[in-house]
């Protein structure tokens, strides 16, 4: 296992800097008054290709050799890092194969296939995604990038959080959507070498709870296939993504599908802005919490803003 280190995420960030944007950083004096913080939202729903995931893709695309490259990338995922790869493919010209459940959001499949991407589907369970893809990388010998489990991938998102840091000064904690980990990954790798006094905590989904229930475990619990409206994290940890979990993250809090959704809401609500049901779980995590963050200066990282509008989830 190869464990990145911050010099990856200095050289990924260089690398990426054509090809994504620095994102802003917005805030709400509403939702500061709400939850007795200072909150600090980093909008990667403004990202290239509308999530953080481009800053991994981009990473592993452009790191590729030639040769390598030729035969190009393949991966799984529900939406976001399929759509990114695709960009990041479509920018170098190379071929891509995203094996996607068949659940996931028509809006992150569109972005694929607009992008240049195959899609091959799946049934919506972690071992079909698994055993479908093997089955894609067999026939087509392309490179694998994983989701976030790749040292590649986590340098990039890591980027993320070096810019947050830029941008907001003296921050008491960073809070972020955990799935398979890759972003909460990239934010251990980056806060524990340059602001290790920062707190870090990860937010998911109490219907797809097993990161939190391995940190209480101390080693991975892995789910199959949780149903939850954070389509983005249902995947499970892998020995990369714990490996950052284990050693750095304070804790891991759950929010309910309607805690989900009513934070969800609030956003689009007073800040104006597009983001997907992941992208509320931090939120509806400190209104659930509110005594963890009373008084202290918040980075939220908002991941991603692909959302099917045609699906929201308070419409009848």
């Amino acid at each position: 296992m190869k464990i990145p280190t911050y010099d990856d995420v200095l050289i990924a960030h260089e690398r990426i800097k054509p090809y994504i944007h620095e994102t802003p950083v917005l805030t709400s004096r509403f939702l500061n008054e709400l939850t007795g913080a200072e909150l600090f939202f980093k909008c990667e729903n403004f990202q290239k290709a509308g999530a953080f995931k481009v800053r991994g893709a981009c990473n592993a695309v452009f790191g590729l050799t030639e040769e390598q490259a030729k035969v190009g990338v393949a991966t799984h995922s529900s939406g976001n890092h399929a759509l990114s790869l695709s960009y990041a493919a479509g920018q170098r010209g190379i071929p891509v194969t995203v094996v996607m459940p068949r659940t996931a959001p028509q809006a992150k499949k569109d972005a694929v296939i607009g992008y240049g991407g195959k899609i091959v589907e799946c049934e919506p369970s972690t071992s079909s995604r698994e055993a479908t893809f093997a089955e894609v990388v067999a026939e087509s010998g392309a490179e694998f990038v994983h989701p976030y489990n790749d040292p590649r991938v986590i340098a990039g998102q890591a980027t993320c959080s070096k810019e947050l840091l830029s941008q907001v000064e003296n921050l008491d904690a960073v809070i972020a959507p955990i799935g398979g980990g890759g972003m909460i990954s990239g934010t251990c790798l980056t806060l524990s070498t340059i602001a290790p006094q920062v707190k870090i905590y990860a937010a998911e989904p109490l219907n797809a709870d097993d990161a939190a229930r391995s940190f209480r475990a101390g080693h991975i619990i892995a789910d199959d296939a949780p149903e939850t409206v954070a389509d983005g994290l249902k995947v499970p940890l892998k020995d990369l993504t714990w490996h950052f979990v284990s050693n750095h993250v304070t804790d891991i809090l759950t929010a309910t599908e309607e805690e989900i959704v009513d934070a969800m809401k609030l956003i689009w609500k007073r800040m104006k802005i597009v983001m997907e049901p992941s992208s509320a779980v931090p939120l509806a995590t400190i209104l659930k919490n509110p005594e963890v963050f009373r008084g202290k200066r918040v980075g939220v990282i908002i991941t991603g803003g692909n959302v099917d509008l045609d699906k929201l989830p308070w419409l009848k």
